[in-house]
């Protein structure tokens, strides 16, 4: 056989393939990538590594057949139809054994019609999700895959090489079967439109309340060294620094507030209805995001209903605390809804998710990334089966910490019409998921009027219907 064979082959060279490629030259494995664009072809190997292997070439035969064998491709390409192509295209040059990897955000349901389809084929497949962005694909992402778990164990050290670690613990492992990896990293991007969500909330308190972009960047600075360490807080605190190099203002402050988004979390939303499970701090930043994009009628809707002044009586020192704490709690309030979707999926489909796992894979490299998740951890070592983080005692004592000040902060937003509605959702959760007894049996009975739909009893058991008015 020749000596040039390759350990790993890539298909779709663009930030996110080229950058995660290079990461696994580093590592040690020989490279080749695949691209129609020659000059993504020649930009691979001009970013390599001195003294790494690597190889770019325009021709999808060649790539294949300098692959060892059972053949390692992955694939990072535009979700939807570009997959399906990009699998007919590679049916011909592959072979029974052979793993192929889709590393892009593909829903969950095409990944598991992708499995089925090519497990007649003996191919096997294999959808990953992928998390870091561009610096994280080049020095350690946080990777999601599942499916086969035999094809797991022949991808398992290449990926655990190039996994951001936490400790010695490469932030990568088998979650599941089918689609669950794709499964996992939608709910990962739902978590991450609720807790940008809620920063955002959190800083058009803080700025109503006076505090400066200087400010805001020391706060957020300061909040990012204690119990809200995290991704999200850290490049917040970054962003108020950041100046415009077109104006003297700072660059937050002219960007446009119509939010854009790829629709992962706007997925999320849509598979909880129909497991169905609760996560409405997820439902809401989606909500909010689409608002967003009303800007002509928000501009005619702030002229009829003028703003207010900031009335409250706080320092900022006391505006500062009562925030800080609301966000820690809906922080942990959007992590529990994530996690509680996993448990209830992984159940409902069938998918045997290991949520210790995602817990451990998400602790460094992702978005997401956070000290929270060492306190999951801990909740899942005392319990893997846990069915809501909300029932873990420590996870308790926390969130009744910090309740009185996130009572206090909601409270605060709607007497300042400050738009809240991740953090008023978050509590609004909380109390229901506490509630002994919630308010729905007037709604059961409300059906029964209304469409004898029935309803149980609390003393007796059975269905009952009754001829409702007739008192």
């Amino acid at each position: 056989m020749s000596n040039n064979l390759f350990d790993f082959g890539m298909i779709g060279l663009g930030v996110m393939g080229r950058n995660l490629l290079l990461n696994v030259a580093d590592h040690g494995f020989s490279v080749i990538g695949f691209d129609k664009d020659e000059a993504k072809t020649s930009a691979l190997e001009t970013a390599a590594t001195a003294g790494t292997t690597v190889k770019g070439v325009p021709d999808l035969a060649e790539m294949v057949q300098q692959l060892k064998t059972p053949r390692k491709v992955m694939m990072l390409v535009p979700a939807g139809k570009p997959v399906d192509d990009v699998i007919e295209s590679l049916l011909p040059l592959l072979e029974k054994g052979d793993v192929v990897i889709d590393g892009g955000n593909s829903h969950y349901t095409d990944t598991l019609r992708r499995v089925e389809y090519l497990k007649e084929t003996g191919i096997n497949f294999m959808g990953m999700g992928v998390s870091g962005g561009e610096q994280g694909a080049r020095t350690g992402p946080s990777m999601m895959p599942g499916g086969n778990v035999e094809a797991y164990g022949h991808i398992k050290p290449i990926l655990e090489s190039i996994a951001a670690k936490v400790g010695d613990v490469p932030c990568v492992d088998y979650l599941g079967k089918g689609g669950a990896g794709h499964y996992v990293k939608m709910v990962h991007n739902g978590i991450e439109y609720a807790i940008m969500q809620l920063i955002s909330e959190s800083y058009a308190l803080l700025k109503k309340g006076g505090l400066s972009n200087e400010q805001l960047h020391e706060t957020f600075k300061s909040w990012n060294e204690g119990l809200l360490q995290s991704f999200l807080v850290e490049i917040t605190a970054d962003i108020f620094l950041q100046k415009d190099d077109k104006t003297d203002a700072h660059l937050v402050d002219v960007i446009s507030d119509k939010a854009g988004s790829k629709g992962t979390g706007k997925w999320t939303s849509q598979d909880s209805m129909e497991l169905p499970v609760a996560v409405p701090v997820i439902d809401t930043a989606v909500a909010m995001r689409t608002l967003s994009g009303y800007k002509d009628e928000r501009i005619q809707a702030a002229q009829l209903y003028s703003d207010t002044e900031f009335l409250a009586k706080l320092t900022q020192e006391e505006l500062v605390a009562m925030v800080h704490d609301a966000l820690y709690f809906a922080t942990i309030l959007s992590y529990a809804q994530g996690l509680a979707m996993l448990f209830q999926a992984s159940k409902e489909l069938q998918m045997d998710i290991p949520l210790p796992k995602v817990v451990s894979v998400w602790r460094g490299g992702c978005i997401i990334r956070s000290s929270l998740l060492e306190v999951f951890s801990k909740a899942y070592a005392n319990n893997a089966a846990l069915s809501n983080i909300l029932l873990d005692a420590e996870v308790a004592g926390i969130i009744k910490s910090v309740l009185g000040n996130t009572r206090s902060a909601v409270a605060l937003a709607a007497q300042e019409g400050v738009p809240a509605g991740a953090l008023a959702s978050s509590l609004a959760y909380f109390d229901a998921f506490r509630s002994e007894r919630m308010p729905t049996n007037l709604i059961q009975a409300q059906r029964d009027y209304f469409g004898a739909h029935t309803y149980q009893r609390i003393d007796i058991p059975g269905t009952f219907h009754t001829e409702w008015g007739q008192n």
